[in-house]
């Protein structure tokens, strides 16, 4: 569905993205990460074909961006970051009016307004002069102008930007519903959101691509914590041999009057390995060798966790 292969953008001598390749398939929801100014929105500027490209390829649908921009654009909805809408003009009437920009036959228009309509939840909204709405229902007007072409791709920008809980809830499930018919990316730096909606993550460091994984791989537990009575020279000889294991790591051993010595270990996996049957294995070799098990899981990982270790915690340049 959306092929990118070395998407480069320059501003003077700074690479606000810097050799960028994805593939995205369709229904797909996809979450684009990164801190502000890492390079996601004009990644998605050059995606809807805002943005030139410095070099690189977009493709869509089995169509370059360059060489076919308006049947491309035919293709994509698109919400920015700081949805643009005109405020004297109501609901209705404004998309009536993207309706028409988006060539929309007369004979369609009504049916596909009130379609958007609907599925935003505008209803009560519908004759209100835009200016009168909250954060909220600007959003969902941005999202409805966004869905009226019923387009095979969605492009998303901040879209729970600003909104309560009971409207990022809402947005959340608009989303998911969307995804039945649409390819979807989500650009944000809001890590919950991605864990909520999306299948999949791309995250985006100082305009370079440092991981595009599935977030059930990501999540996936790669390491044990196990608290046992062996000694580091034991444990090793105990656990360092086992399938799976490929290091382990002594943590500080805790020692109380009235316990014998604890020791705790780090053991990391190697990929692809079922974290539930190494552990049953560390559990029985503990128990083989004669030490005791105080403690045996998982090293449980969220997304927060990932995004820091992939892309460091400092923020990055200025650029978008």
């Amino acid at each position: 569905m959306i092929k990118v292969s070395g998407l480069t953008r320059v501003y003077g001598t700074f690479k606000a993205v810097d050799d960028v390749e994805f593939e995205i398939g369709k229904g797909e929801i996809v979450g684009l990460l990164g801190h502000n100014g890492a390079g996601k929105t004009t990644i998605m500027k050059m995606l809807t074909g805002y943005l030139e490209p410095s070099s690189g390829t977009i493709e869509i649908d089995g169509l370059n961006l360059a060489t076919a921009r308006k049947e491309v654009q035919r293709r994509i909805g698109y919400l920015p970051e700081n949805c643009p809408v005109y405020p004297e003009m109501s609901v209705i009437d404004y998309l009536d009016y993207g309706a028409a920009l988006h060539g929309i036959p007369q004979s369609e228009r009504r049916d596909r307004v009130i379609a958007a309509i609907r599925r935003t939840e505008l209803a009560q909204k519908a004759a209100d002069p835009i200016l009168t709405l909250s954060r909220g229902y600007r959003q969902r007007v941005g999202v409805a102008q966004a869905i009226l072409h019923q387009p095979a791709i969605l492009i998303l920008d901040e879209p729970t930007n600003g909104l309560d809980p009971t409207q990022i809830h809402h947005m959340r499930d608009l989303i998911r519903s969307l995804a039945e018919h649409a390819t979807i990316i989500l650009s944000t730096h809001i890590l919950q959101e991605v864990e909520a909606t999306c299948d999949r993550a791309l995250i985006i460091r100082k305009g370079r691509k440092v991981v595009d994984a599935a977030l059930s791989d990501l999540r996936d537990a790669r390491r044990l914590q196990v608290r046992v009575d062996l000694t580091p020279e034991r444990a090793q000889a105990s656990f360092a041999k086992l399938e799976g294991v490929s290091a382990v790591e002594p943590i500080a051993p805790e020692n109380t009057a009235t316990a014998p010595s604890r020791f705790t270990y780090m053991l990391t996996l190697q990929s692809g390995i079922d974290s539930d049957r190494v552990a049953a294995t560390v559990a029985e070799h503990t128990l083989s060798a004669g030490g005791q098990l105080f403690a045996l899981h998982a090293e449980r990982r969220d997304l927060e966790t990932i995004f820091g270790e992939l892309s460091g915690t400092n923020g990055d340049s200025t650029h978008a």
